[in-house]
């Protein structure tokens, strides 16, 4: 399937590793115009250099940190200098530490709320204008299962995701008019480069193999597998590409059927 992006201009935040680099990758591969970014300037521009010479197609690395409105107005002006505009915003972050309620300050809750939820929120302020000038844009905001069914230890990620839930449908509302449409993934269980560190340190640690780890996660999703970021990406540029015009205001989990709820 064409999925009519070929041309368009893509930014996808904290995209040097992980669900971010899956999704950069698969709209380089359906032609579109990739800018990508991570605090890393390192790490973000050989991301970029892989991307450019795996696809064939133009992407541009930005060092910036999503939570800084400063790095944000400096990222989103540079792609549209360079690129001619945003045609696709996908917004990402890393995840705040896990834990209880009881250990954390409000601070903690605060530097969460900077990075799962105001990142987005500023991100989308910053590319909605000039979105609504081309009467066209898909906005994606990859999030959480944890954000549809709150996990007992991440109460800080619960808190922020579920934000980003609330204004990514509320945004969808105003803007569906314009030609943009915004939508939600919630990625589950994915075998990314973290979930391998993870299961490296479990096995280190003398609590179980490697193959336990994977198997600990893998018993409470249907599929009994973990997703891939490719199975990932493929859903997101479905989103955030022409075919998916009559799709917005939705929160879709991408999980192996791991979420239990009906809505």
């Amino acid at each position: 399937m064409d999925l009519g992006i070929r041309g368009k201009v893509a930014l996808v935040t904290a995209a040097s590793r992980g669900l971010g680099r899956a999704v950069a990758l698969q709209l380089a591969r359906e032609g579109a115009r990739v800018a990508i970014c991570s605090r890393s300037e390192e790490a973000i521009s050989a991301a970029g250099d892989d991307i450019a010479e795996r696809t064939g197609a133009d992407v541009m690395a930005f060092a910036a940190d999503v939570t800084s409105s400063a790095d944000i107005a400096t990222l989103v002006e540079s792609v549209n200098r360079s690129l001619g505009g945003i045609d696709i915003l996908v917004t990402n972050a890393g995840g705040p530490r896990s834990g209880l309620a009881s250990e954390f300050s409000i601070d903690d809750y605060r530097a969460a709320t900077e990075l799962n939820l105001m990142s987005t929120i500023s991100l989308c302020n910053a590319v909605v204008p000039l979105m609504r000038q081309n009467r066209w844009g898909r906005i994606v905001a990859i999030t959480s299962v944890a954000a549809r069914q709150p996990i007992g230890n991440l109460i800080l990620s619960n808190t922020a995701r579920a934000g980003v839930l609330g204004f990514t449908k509320t945004l969808s509302a105003q803007v569906a008019a314009d030609g943009i449409t915004v939508n939600s993934v919630c990625p589950g269980y994915t075998k990314t480069e973290r979930i391998e560190e993870l299961a490296a340190m479990y096995a280190a640690s003398g609590k179980g193999t490697v193959a336990e780890f994977y198997l600990n996660i893998e018993k409470d999703v249907p599929m009994k597998r973990m997703g891939t970021p490719e199975e990932f990406a493929n859903v997101v540029a479905f989103l955030a590409s022409e075919r998916a015009s009559y799709v917005t205001g939705v929160a879709l989990q991408i999980d192996g059927g791991w979420v239990k709820s009906l809505f």
